[in-house]
């Protein structure tokens, strides 16, 4: 059971990892999402700029354990994605990206909200 619940945690950290690139965009459609989207943010980069484990990566590293394995070496980032998704001689850009997509996700929603406040004037 322990490998299946670490299975499953790692889908859900793929997929707040997604959220927290492309979650902006979802406040297009759910304005009001964008609160919980600046959350996971903001979570995104304490984690990465702070000595703040990941609850994820702890939760995946304490499933590890139940099988007799050790922590994710390097932590979740290290071992699945750099050199496996994206080359590491690519993250300096693919970072960039990453910022580029969340600013024009949130101007995205704030000219939205901006619109509809003067819609309802």
């Amino acid at each position: 059971m322990a490998g299946f619940l670490a299975d499953v945690t790692v889908v859900v950290h793929f997929a707040a990892l997604l959220y927290i690139g492309l979650g902006g965009f979802l406040a297009w459609r759910w304005p009001k999402s964008i609160f919980v989207h600046v959350f996971f943010a903001l979570w995104g980069v304490a984690v990465n700029v702070l000595p703040i484990p990941c609850p994820l990566t702890t939760l995946e590293d304490h499933f590890r354990a139940e099988q007799g394995l050790g922590p994710l070496p390097g932590g979740f980032n290290e071992y699945y994605i750099y050199d496996d998704l994206i080359p590491r001689s690519l993250l300096p850009v693919v970072a960039v990206g990453a910022v580029v997509l969340l600013v024009v996700s949130y101007v995205g929603v704030y000219r939205r909200w901006s619109a509809e406040r003067v819609g309802t004037a």
